[in-house]
């Protein structure tokens, strides 16, 4: 069975954005980005809430800048060739190739979904990976530490709920980035 992964990077103090909604803090160097390009790899499907899928969407069309580097070029790839799904009430079309969209977050569906893939899944963005978290579906989390406090915004993890976690590595980078890779106990 495919597992279901969670990745953010994440504050010091546990955001995924500032309380003005802001991430430029978490834009990742050329060897960060390289080392979740090789994460990513595994990906079959990423399940997005809409706005996480507007900030992701960018990859659609990132091979058709000029000048990319070949980390951006590998991982648009990556992202190109993965199915995704999106959860949204209001959007009402996606900008991707092999994107559908579902009103509801349904837990069984992605306990189905799991089971049928042969490949990865992630979910992506706080709001939606605290629905998942929830239903009890995440297997593991990737975290990206990064060396800034923001002093409040957008929780990487939701609040009121316990989550065991077992760590299963953990690595640093030049920028000071620190990432650990946690499976969840049940």
């Amino acid at each position: 069975m495919a597992k279901l992964i969670y990745s953010a990077i994440t504050s010091l103090d546990g955001y995924v954005a500032d309380e003005d909604g802001n991430f430029d803090w978490a834009v990742p160097d050329e060897e960060l980005h390289s080392f979740v390009n090789d994460l990513e790899r595994t990906v079959g499907t990423y399940l997005y809430g809409r706005r996480m899928y507007e900030v992701m969407v960018y990859w659609e069309t990132a091979l058709t800048l000029a000048d990319q580097p070949p980390v951006i070029q590998d991982f648009a790839q990556i992202w190109q060739t993965a199915d995704k799904i999106v959860y949204s009430k209001t959007l009402e079309a996606v900008s991707s190739a092999r994107t559908r969209i579902e009103r509801d977050f349904d837990r069984e569906a992605v306990r189905q979904l799991k089971a049928r893939a042969v490949s990865d899944l992630t979910v992506g963005g706080p709001d939606l990976a605290a629905q998942a978290i929830k239903a009890g579906l995440v297997d593991e989390c990737h975290l990206f530490v990064t060396p800034v406090v923001v002093g409040g915004g957008k929780h990487s993890f939701p609040n009121n709920v316990r989550l065991e976690l077992e760590l299963l590595d953990e690595r640093r980078f030049d920028s000071g980035v620190v990432h650990l890779h946690y499976r969840t106990r049940a």
